[in-house]
C-alpha cells in the first residue's frame, strides 16, 4: 500500500518503490556501511547489492500516513555497530520525513554481515 498524504486540495500517493529508493540512497551515504544486503539471506549467504538495486535491501510498510522501514545492510569490520546503526536510523528517518512529508514510525535495521 503506497504512502498517502492528505491536504485540502486532495491526496498524494507515494509508491513503496519510491520510498524504498529514497531510504536506500540515504542509507548508503552513512559512514561504516559496506552496502545493502538482499532481504532473502538463505543458508547464511548474503548478497551485496549494487547501487542500482538498492531498493531490494529495503522493505517498506505503510500505515496511512506513517511508514515502517526495514533495512538490510552489511557493515564495515572495525566500526562500532551501535554507532553506525544510530547514524543510519537517524539519517533514513530524517531524509524520508523531509523529502516526502510522511511520518516515519520506526526504522528497523537488520545487519546481515560484516566485511573488511
Amino acid at each position: 500500500m503506497p504512502g498517502k498524504l492528505s491536504s485540502k486540495y486532495g491526496q498524494i500517493y507515494i509508491s513503496d518503490d519510491v520510498l524504498a529508493n529514497i531510504a536506500g540512497l540515504a542509507t548508503i551515504e552513512c559512514y561504516g556501511l559496506v552496502g545493502m544486503a538482499s532481504k532473502n539471506a538463505k543458508d547464511g549467504l548474503v548478497e551485496l547489492l549494487k547501487r542500482d538495486s538498492l531498493s531490494k535491501g529495503v522493505k517498506i510498510t505503510t500505515e496511512g500516513e506513517e511508514i515502517i522501514v526495514d533495512l538490510f545492510v552489511i557493515v564495515k569490520f572495525g566500526t562500532k555497530i551501535s554507532t553506525v546503526a544510530d547514524n543510519i536510523i537517524s539519517k533514513v528517518k530524517y531524509t524520508l520525513e523531509s523529502i516526502t512529508g510522511l511520518k516515519v514510525q520506526k526504522v528497523n535495521l537488520n545487519i546481515q554481515g560484516v566485511r573488511v
